[in-house]
């Protein structure tokens, strides 16, 4: 984290370290609800970081989505939020990421386990907003120079099934990933803030 001004003004940005301390609860819960439309924001349920850099819920919310704050230690700000119904799978990859699992392997266990019925995904389409890069400005509650991602997931959909292309667009929606458990239309391209 950068400070900047006043004090207690912060600033998070594309230069964080891992030497960087973890922003207050409001600012981390400022942040990562920034990518919601505005009438999300105030039920959503936040999770973000403790003094020890462990991922803990920092707001319980009343709504559907669930968004991740920015983890302080990673160089660039990243922010996510996620329909409810799409938190067992994610929950799943954060677990075994955690416990070592990386990569393709990730997906390769969740995918597994849904065919075994052991982790559930939702039976109908599910968002999640992102953004990449850029600037959290705390004080102001605005993100600038973030990429911005959106997607909704619609589990094992296709190109055939939705009348979408399988191939990746910069400026149409597109199914990524389409057949599998974690096919979603990615909206691109110059959808920014």
């Amino acid at each position: 984290m950068r400070m900047i001004g006043l004090a207690g003004v912060a600033l998070f940005a594309g230069s964080l370290n891992a030497q960087s301390t973890v922003p207050p609860a409001e600012h981390q819960i400022a942040a990562a609800v920034s990518p919601l439309p505005a009438e999300h924001r105030a039920g959503a349920t936040v999770m973000g970081y403790d003094a020890a850099g462990k991922l803990v819920t920092l707001r319980n919310g009343t709504g559907d989505m669930i968004c991740l704050g920015h983890n302080p230690k990673d160089k660039d700000f990243h922010v996510a939020c996620y329909h409810r119904s799409m938190d067992p799978f994610m929950a799943r990859g954060r677990s075994l990421r955690a416990s070592g699992t990386t990569g393709d392997q990730v997906d390769s266990v969740r995918f597994r386990e849904i065919r075994e019925n052991k982790l559930a995904m939702p039976t109908h389409p599910a968002a999640m907003y992102q953004y990449f890069g850029g600037t959290f400005d705390a004080a102001k509650s605005e993100v600038s120079g973030a990429q911005v991602l959106y997607v909704v997931y619609i589990p094992f959909a296709n190109g055939k099934s939705t009348g979408l292309s399988e191939k990746p667009s910069r400026t149409d929606p597109w199914i990524m990933y389409p057949g599998t458990p974690k096919a979603h239309i990615m909206f691109t391209g110059s959808m920014s803030r």
